[in-house]
């Protein structure tokens, strides 16, 4: 692991976007499912 200031830091940020960006693209098409498929419809 390196942990050497500004690289520790961008690698901390890069792996806190990437768990963002995998639960944003898993959870708006099961979202959108769930709108289209719900009651409302």
């Amino acid at each position: 692991m390196y942990d050497r200031g500004t690289f520790g830091n961008y690698t901390r940020w890069a792996v806190v976007f990437l768990i963002i960006f995998v639960l944003f693209f898993l959870l708006v098409p099961s979202y959108q499912t769930v709108c289209t498929t719900g009651p409302g419809n």
